[in-house]
């Protein structure tokens, strides 16, 4: 991803300057027309922008430390995993050593960055945001300003990136089950595609229930889903699939049901979710 980044300000021929904890890494990069610094210390003063993009605050930190001082009147981005407590560490960290401070992330793959529709979203001063959005838009098209709080980026990114792992674990159980069959899997992309795309289309209106609290209307009821519990194990056989992992969302449905929402919307899953 760091890569993609560099890549595509050196495609709108920004000056850029590179740094990698990994330093043949860079290459290619310099190859392309970057500046390779030799001590992350360099990297930071070329700029009075500094985007980073690393695993963790803490990685980025650790690899700041070193230029700590060049970054006092700079503007610090940081595009990389964690959550909003660690975002608001991070802006901590950043506004003691006296650099303006967003956070974003990167909602697409790296072959996807620079490109009109990608997705980054960012969480901190809106008057720096506007100082260098045209800047920031050239690593994406939409590119949005959640607001001033700098973990918003975060926030956004563990509550969106909830949805992954279980869209693609039930993906592969899919697979598993065509394959089974002697099927190929490809045969089945074009219809999870649209299954995908209805899902897409009704979250405006789970969303409206939820904000609302009002489950009383609706599209599918809890209860739709609780009949087909059974099913599951009767599918896992037949596929020689296991399902396990679908067991504690099958647990869900149970005590939202056990709750009284049998008759309410899927939605209503969010109340058996949030603690008292």
């Amino acid at each position: 991803m760091g890569a993609a980044l560099a890549d595509a300000y050196l495609d709108a021929g920004h000056p850029t300057t590179v740094w990698n904890r990994s330093a043949g890494k860079a290459a290619p990069l310099v190859a392309k027309g970057a500046t390779h610094a030799a001590e992350i210390g360099d990297a930071v003063a070329a700029s009075p922008l500094v985007i980073t993009c690393l695993t963790t605050y803490e990685a980025t930190r650790e690899a700041l430390e070193p230029a700590a001082e060049a970054l006092a009147g700079r503007t610090l981005v940081t595009l990389n995993s964690g959550t909003p407590a660690g975002a608001r560490t991070m802006a901590a960290w950043a506004a003691d050593r006296g650099a303006r401070f967003l956070d974003g992330a990167v909602k697409n793959v790296p072959v996807a960055v620079g490109k009109p529709d990608t997705l980054l979203y960012y969480g901190g001063d809106r008057a720096t945001f506007d100082a260098y959005a045209d800047t920031l838009r050239v690593l994406g098209g939409d590119t949005v300003h959640l607001g001033t709080d700098p973990d918003l980026a975060a926030l956004y990114e563990s509550a969106v990136g909830a949805t992954l792992l279980p869209a693609l674990v039930g993906f592969f159980q899919g697979a598993a089950l065509v394959q089974a069959r002697g099927l190929p899997v490809s045969s089945m992309v074009r219809y999870e595609v649209k299954w995908l795309e209805m899902i897409g289309s009704i979250l405006p209106t789970l969303a409206a229930e939820i904000d609302s609290g009002d489950y009383t209307r609706p599209g599918s009821s809890v209860g739709v889903f609780h009949e087909a519990i059974g099913y599951e194990k009767e599918l896992g056989e037949e596929g020689n699939v296991d399902g396990s992992w679908i067991e504690p969302l099958n647990e869900l449905v149970r005590r939202a049901v056990e709750q009284g929402h049998r008759e309410h919307s899927i939605s209503s899953l969010i109340e058996v979710l949030k603690r008292a």
